[in-house]
């Protein structure tokens, strides 16, 4: 199998690959944010803490913003996409290109899932399903290829009644 590398021929690891190891798995003191090459500033410090300690697993740099402002930080918007930028290029964070048009943003875990989006309000649930990941595969090797790297996002209708997320229709 072909490694992949980056513009300046650094071997890239997928985020599939065993052996890969996921910064977001050992931050746990401003010292392993410096071990990454970043500064350990309050706002980077928060941010992450955010990410760590949220219910939300997805979170768009509005809804950063707006839950620290909740929790009496000022924190510029720029500031904030400077630093899920910054993440995202350490490893740290993903970002996801869902339909809302709005990037945004979960820890990288490692853990392969799939995404459950609802059209509607842009609730993301995640999920993993062995069929389709053994379905995938089979598909990719009967056309001659070995998958590397894939994200599966469905777009979708909530069709429960009493959902939290739904828009209110007024009916």
């Amino acid at each position: 199998m072909a490694s992949r590398a980056d513009a300046v021929g650094k071997p890239i690891q997928s985020r599939y690959d065993k052996s890969f190891n996921h910064a977001c798995c050992q931050m746990k003191t401003p010292q392993d944010l410096k071990s990454i090459g970043l500064k350990a500033t309050l706002p980077r410090l928060k941010i992450l803490n955010l990410f760590e300690n949220s219910d939300e697993r997805h979170l768009t740099a509005e809804d950063v913003y707006k839950l620290l402002l909740n929790d009496g930080m000022e924190i510029g918007l720029a500031t904030i996409y400077r630093v899920l930028t910054q993440f995202e290029q350490a490893g740290l964070l993903i970002r996801h290109h869902f339909e809302s048009g709005k990037a945004v943003f979960e820890l990288d875990h490692g853990d392969h899932h799939d995404h459950l989006v609802c059209i509607q309000c842009g609730h993301v649930e995640e999920f993993y399903d062995e069929e389709i990941e053994r379905r995938q595969s089979r598909i990719a090797e009967e056309r001659g290829f070995s998958i590397q790297e894939h994200s599966l996002h469905l777009y979708a209708d909530c069709l429960r009644p009493d959902c939290d997320n739904k828009k209110q229709t007024g009916d």
